[in-house]
């Protein structure tokens, strides 16, 4: 059976999901963006700065489940704009350093006008 995982230490969903479902040893987070927990607003205007956030947000997802980004084995990560694809792969490649899988596309639009967003697939041990 899954397990819905909720932290407040993260955003609260913003539509009919949950931050993460584990199943089995297997977690799977929701996409996050750079809403900060705290105000619920986006405050970073800039990529490096959204980056941070997402990344600050799964931490809190994953921990909440009992894991890490060291144990991630598959990412997706959606930019609004290709161009910041280098300056988001600096903030990204500093919390997921294992290497896994990835996905990373452009899109159109984000919600609540969100620069990135990025989901994970991780293992519990």
């Amino acid at each position: 059976m899954a397990e819905k995982i909720y932290t407040d230490n993260a955003p609260a969903a913003i539509g009919p999901y949950s931050q993460a479902v584990k199943a089995g040893s297997v977690v799977y987070t929701s996409g996050q963006i750079a809403i900060v927990p705290a105000s619920g607003n986006i405050e970073a205007s800039d990529i490096q700065g959204q980056t941070t956030q997402v990344m600050e947000n799964l931490k809190q997802v994953l921990a909440a489940v009992g894991t890490d980004f060291t144990k991630v084995v598959k990412t997706t990560c959606f930019l609004a704009d290709i161009a910041d694809f280098a300056a988001f792969n600096e903030i990204y490649g500093s919390y997921i350093t294992e290497k896994p899988a990835r996905s990373c596309v452009a899109v159109r639009d984000l919600p609540k006008g969100a620069l990135v967003e990025v989901e994970v697939i991780a293992v519990i041990d």
